[in-house]
């Protein structure tokens, strides 16, 4: 596999990793701009354009759209997040230029016609109805908002019923006029895909696009605090978590590795004591959400009413545990699922083009395997036990609960018994 890379006249990077052996190509546009671009009026402005995107453009109206791809037996998709949005085809290597032609247009051309978008509001307000619907869900935007209160990065992607029903096609194109510019954009593809004939097809497609100028998002700012929701669901839902780090920050890979050894899967320290041992819980894991200048540790538990007493005690003293007694097999033994895991993904052309764009975006350049593998190798149990002592130390706790959760401890106390 050789990726290839290309800066257009505009600012976009046009990037290639080419697998000859398959018959297909998976490719996408990546944006720089995601639910935390969104100024206040704009929330959930993000992922309603993601939508309106396939809804008709000039030439095309939303059937023609889906059946011009459909036809070839290929499919578009596409997806939101806090940080950047994709925009995304799967075709047959003769087909590759027709999924770039068709991505371009949606994102070049679209109507953004009223009527369309009248019922595209309606059908994200039942899609923020299913996920508050959801306890799953819905802690985790509680969550965020708990880590970065008022500000973009911690409100929820969808939006509210209200500020998405008071989006007009004309707030949406001056936020495409805004974030959707050349520098701010990859067109990526992996699979069976000829480098600089792709270039030829952006250099034609998107000659009108604008260069530079969108303006920075707000710099986040962990805040801590909590949310809860009292309701009769069966299970209490609870997240947990720490201010974690920033990609490009020095001890991203020491955290991420942490992440695992604590709550990765079923041999992690919270799956055996909390659930194998114990039993007080059928779901428990730990996570780090990384972003561009923060990033968040947490620990996520689904448990019966009368067991949360018993539970945050348990979670707690494993988190102080992990200061003093990460070993050196843990730390092995994740690295070894970490480099399996970058190798398997390369199997796939989807997050093959996925993980190539995201580089892009985020550090300015793909990153080569050798280069992420070398940086794990070099952490040490001594690094993740700083690192875990570093955020598991502080006063700044941010939680969210859903369900019977009436017996959680505040945010303040669950500091102060962590810090004891």
């Amino acid at each position: 596999m050789t990726v290839k890379s290309t800066t257009l006249d505009n600012g976009m990077t046009v990037l290639t990793d080419d697998m000859p052996h398959l018959e297909s190509a998976s490719m996408g546009i990546w944006v720089k701009a995601g639910s935390r671009t969104e100024r206040d009026d704009e929330h959930g402005i993000s992922h309603l354009l993601e939508h309106m995107a396939f809804k008709g453009t000039a030439s095309r109206d939303a059937m023609a759209i889906a059946s011009a791809i459909e036809n070839v037996g290929g499919d578009l998709n596409a997806a939101t997040s806090v940080e950047h949005t994709g925009y995304f085809a799967r075709v047959l290597k003769e087909d590759v230029a027709l999924g770039a032609e068709i991505l371009s247009d949606i994102l070049q051309n679209s109507l953004l016609d009223e009527r369309e978008l009248e019922r595209e509001r309606h059908v994200i307000v039942q899609e923020i109805g299913a996920a508050r619907d959801n306890p799953d869900d819905h802690v985790f935007d509680l969550f965020q908002q708990a880590a970065f209160p008022e500000q973009a990065i911690g409100r929820t992607i969808l939006g509210t019923t209200e500020s998405v029903m008071a989006l007009t096609p004309d707030k949406i194109r001056a936020y495409m006029d805004r974030n959707y510019v050349g520098e701010h954009m990859v067109l990526c593809a992996a699979g069976n895909v000829n480098h600089d004939q792709l270039v030829d097809i952006a250099d034609a497609r998107f000659q009108g696009l604008r260069s530079g100028g969108a303006p920075m998002p707000q710099k986040a700012t962990y805040g801590g605090g909590e949310h809860r929701l009292v309701s009769d669901h069966e299970q209490a839902h609870i997240v947990i978590g720490m201010e974690g780090r920033a990609y490009n920050s020095d001890g991203f890979y020491a955290i991420q590795i942490l992440a695992s050894i604590l709550g990765g899967g079923m041999s992690s320290r919270l799956f055996q004591e909390v659930r194998e041992k114990r039993g007080l819980c059928y779901s428990v894991y730990s996570f780090h959400w990384a972003f561009a200048d923060s990033g968040i540790f947490g620990v996520a538990a689904s448990t019966g009413e009368d067991q949360v007493d018993d539970l945050i005690p348990v979670i707690l003293d494993e988190l102080r545990r992990a200061t003093e007694t990460i070993s050196d097999e843990e730390v092995v033994r994740v690295r070894n699922q970490i480099r399996a895991g970058l190798l398997m993904s390369l199997e796939s052309p989807s997050a093959r083009a996925g993980q190539l764009a995201r580089q892009q975006i985020l550090w300015g350049r793909p990153i080569p395997l050798t280069e992420t593998v070398d940086r794990i190798n070099r952490i040490t149990a001594d690094r993740v036990r700083q690192i875990a002592s570093q955020v598991f130390d502080t006063a700044s706790v941010s939680l969210a609960g859903v369900g019977p959760v009436s017996k959680l401890p505040g945010h303040e106390d669950i500091a102060a018994k962590l810090r004891a």
